[in-house]
């Protein structure tokens, strides 16, 4: 896939190093590779490059292939690794800091074309009094605007996307600590954001919504923790001639030319199974869709505190654009979303392979026989979104029975039901259940 003059590239570009706080012991660079060639990722990102432990493992392990890509030296590479992904250098910055009478938490990727520039990144987060060896995500007493100056002022090439961007914690249009606009939290760098990456309980279409997006573009990554949460979300770039950095963000900045690199579309993690899709309080067991919300208004009526504002009112709060959505659905029967009438990249939602194992087997995600069955199905089949997107559904029930097979149908086309997340609480996937609601047919607005 990676030599062919027009290049599809299954991307993950927000990933946690075993130096980042709640994050495996066994994230290391081999192990991630691991995880990514098992999904079907071309390539992944090293993630948590100003450690200054993890980025000597970075230089040591890793080589350049590309301008500013990367791969795990042969001798690291394990047999269980049948296509090793190529490596892009990023970081997350956790900034935590006092503007507008409030404080504000922000977290926000920074994208490097090579391992000097990284190194001047760190010498000037360094010198603005940052810790970098404390965490892999350090956590900053700068402002977002302050970390893009330093990564633009070190090279103009850098690219500053906004992560999880909806979160109500720690992030740029998050109701706990955020912006209501990009402006007024980059200031006179807002034109330099080219790109807002969608966290796990916003999708696309959400993000469509917003008037200040129209001319920028919607990516999505994983933010993963540990291997199995590899590729739990996935930008899809279509690379004209050989990938390199400059082509990935030649793709992230282009949003119509396509004598261009591009965004194809993204992998999304249904928003509803999101942590923070709907508004409410676990300790109290409220949760309410913006509907309800909305008539209800933002106090728990059970502790009388203010509840965790969900994204899917937040985004409601701040939208402005009228949109239609259409769907359609491939050879393979995935159902792809697109702004209806408006050319932005199309995108689909899927379900982790290992949840719909868990579901059909009736079983924890955790549970031996659900990895047991996981490795059987990807050393038959392929890689996970082989498995999910593109693989003949007759191929799987003559292989893994009918059970399966339906399960994985009934994802591609929408057919489930998910119990909203809400207050850091991930939503439920029920496949099949007593409640049954199409998604193809029901939209939060």
């Amino acid at each position: 896939m990676l030599e062919s003059a027009l290049m599809k590239i299954i991307a993950d570009l927000q990933i946690h190093s075993k130096y980042s706080r709640a994050v495996s012991k066994q994230m290391s660079l081999p192990f991630m590779a691991r995880w990514a060639s098992k999904k079907g990722i071309d390539l992944i990102t090293t993630g948590d490059f100003t450690h200054p432990l993890w980025f000597r493992e970075i230089k040591n392990s890793l080589e350049e292939v590309g301008e500013g890509i990367y791969q795990l030296k042969k001798e690291l590479v394990d047999q269980e690794t049948l296509n090793p992904p190529k490596f892009f250098l990023t970081t997350e910055i956790s900034s935590i800091y006092s503007q507008g009478g409030r404080v504000r938490r922000i977290h926000t990727l920074i994208f490097s074309p090579n391992l000097e520039t990284v190194e001047a990144i760190a010498r000037g987060l360094t010198k603005r009094g940052a810790n970098l060896i404390a965490d892999g995500r350090p956590i900053v007493g700068l402002s977002a605007k302050n970390v893009a100056e330093i990564a633009l002022n070190v090279n103009e090439k850098c690219l500053i996307i906004p992560a999880h961007a909806w979160t109500p914690h720690f992030s740029v249009f998050g109701q706990a600590s955020g912006f209501d606009s990009l402006e007024e939290c980059f200031g006179e760098l807002a034109p330099y954001i080219y790109a807002i990456e969608t966290g796990l309980s916003s999708d696309p279409a959400m993000n469509w919504k917003i008037e200040e997006l129209d001319k920028r573009n919607i990516v999505s990554f994983s933010d993963a923790h540990s291997g199995p949460k590899i590729g739990r979300e996935a930008t899809i770039f279509e690379i004209k001639g050989e990938i390199s950095f400059e082509k990935i963000r030649e793709a992230i900045i282009n949003l119509s030319d396509q004598n261009l690199s591009q965004i194809s579309s993204t992998i999304e993690f249904y928003p509803e199974e999101g942590k923070y899709h709907y508004t409410g309080h676990r300790n109290c067991g409220i949760v309410y869709s913006p509907k309800e919300a909305r008539k209800v208004g933002s106090i728990c009526p059970v502790c009388k505190k203010p509840l965790t504002q969900g994204v899917a009112s937040r985004v409601e709060s701040l939208a402005s654009n009228e949109i239609e959505t259409e769907s359609k659905t491939d050879n393979f029967g995935v159902r792809w979303i697109y702004n209806k009438g408006v050319k932005r990249p199309p995108y689909t939602m899927t379900v982790p392979l290992m949840e719909i194992i868990a579901e059909v087997l009736k079983v924890g995600v955790g549970s031996k026989r659900v990895t047991l069955v996981y490795d059987q199905m990807i050393n038959s089949l392929g890689n996970e979104f082989k498995i999910l997107l593109t693989e003949e559904i007759e191929k799987v029930r003559s292989q893994f029975g009918e059970k399966i097979s339906e399960a994985i149908s009934k994802v591609r086309s929408g057919d489930i039901y998910i119990e909203p997340g809400f207050d850091g609480v991930f939503g439920k996937v029920k496949i099949w259940g007593e409640e049954k609601e199409n998604l193809k047919q029901e939209s939060l607005f």
